[in-house]
Order: structure tokens, then C-alpha cells, then sequence
């Protein structure tokens, strides 16, 4: 299918071009979009969000994040990935402190997790509800579409949440300035688009809130 080749090539791309960024570049713009991320009134104003946690190179880190909302009093819940019925799932569970944070092991991504040995009673963001969710994507282009790594979690995630929510959480999409491209990101009715866009030399794209 032609539509599937033109993503597979684009992740492909993006791939090449993400592999040959700097730590020290990553770093800088990771800073630069945290600082205009933690700015926004959408989180300012969230009492629980949602936020992926990054991984050791190819995206903007979101150390910070996690840690200023969980110091502002704000529920953090982040991705726990799991087989249900042979298909690999997304649940966004609570996370209970910083110092539980700085304890998560890293999985074969090396992005910091929580293990199955740790999920029983805590908090699931889909039953609990909302008010924000930072996007992680391989690209992004200026209307919004998002190029995820092929899986489908989030997709999959807020298609459920849809189902039973009457009020969608604010998506807002990290973008290292790589990631934000000129071209039209191929998209089909069940990709979710992105309410804002924060990029890694501070400029935010959004039809509501970025000036």
C-alpha cells in the first residue's frame, strides 16, 4: 500500500537524520522547548497530565517536565506498555514521586519504565481522566499531523479515551527542529492531530494559546 510505504520511507529518513544530532544540541533544544512548555497556560492550568519519557538520544528530553509537575502538585502518569490478547497496548499509569521516577529502569529502549511487578493498584490516566498529554513523534509538519514510530499506541490511546470522555485532553506534541518539517505528513481518519507544537529553538505552533 502505497500510503504505508510513504511512512515506512519517512521513518526510515527520520531515522538517518535523528541518528546524527549531537547530545549537546539535544540538550540545548531540550531546554529551549521545556522553558516554552512549561510556560503554557494549558499546563499551567492541568491538574493531571500525561507525558512520555524520553529516550536516551533522538528526542527532546522531558526530565524536567516530569519532575516541575510533579513538584507543582500536578498527577503524572506515564506510558506502561503490555500484551493484551497477543496486541501490544499503551496504559498511562500514575507515577507516584520523583524519587520513584529517578528509580524506573530503563526497558530495551532505554527509556525509563515501570515494571510489571509494580503496576497492581496504581492509577490509570484513561479511568481517571486527563487534562493534558506531551506527544512524543519521529516528525511533525505545520498542520499538525504527527508521525509516531509506527506502533500505535497513542493513537489507539486516545481513540479509547474518546469513547468514554466527553472532553478530550490538550495534546501537545515535542519537536526537535529536525522533527518539524515542510512537507505534509501522509495521515489516514484514524491518526490523531496534535493541538500544539513545541519546538527545540522555543517556538510553539498552536491555533489557541502560542503567540
Amino acid at each position: 500500500m502505497a500510503f504505508q510505504a510513504a511512512k515506512r520511507d519517512l521513518r526510515k529518513r527520520m531515522r538517518s537524520v535523528l541518528s546524527t544530532l549531537s547530545p549537546v544540541s539535544i540538550n540545548q533544544q531540550s531546554s529551549a522547548a521545556t522553558n516554552k512548555f512549561l510556560a503554557l497556560a494549558e499546563y499551567q492550568s492541568a491538574k493531571s497530565i500525561a507525558v512520555y519519557l524520553s529516550m536516551p538520544s533522538g528526542e527532546l528530553s522531558t526530565t524536567r517536565i516530569v519532575r516541575d509537575a510533579l513538584q507543582s502538585g500536578k498527577k503524572v502518569y506515564i506510558p506502561y506498555i503490555y500484551t493484551k490478547d497477543t496486541t501490544s497496548v499503551m496504559d498511562m499509569l500514575a507515577l507516584g514521586s520523583i524519587t520513584e521516577f529517578e528509580s524506573l529502569q530503563p526497558d530495551k529502549w532505554g527509556i525509563p519504565s515501570l515494571q510489571a511487578t509494580q503496576i497492581e493498584g496504581r492509577a490509570n490516566g484513561l479511568a481517571q481522566g486527563l487534562d493534558l498529554i506531551v506527544m512524543p513523534g519521529m516528525a511533525f509538519d505545520r498542520g499538525f499531523r504527527r508521525l509516531g514510530h509506527g506502533k500505535g499506541y497513542y493513537d489507539h490511546f486516545l481513540t479509547q479515551y474518546s469513547k468514554q470522555a466527553s472532553k478530550m485532553p490538550f495534546l501537545v506534541a515535542l519537536s526537535l527542529q529536525v522533527q518539524l518539517l515542510s512537507e505534509e505528513i501522509p495521515v489516514v481518519e484514524h491518526d490523531w492531530l496534535v493541538d500544539a507544537i513545541v519546538v527545540g529553538d522555543g517556538e510553539c505552533l498552536d491555533r489557541r494559546v502560542c503567540k
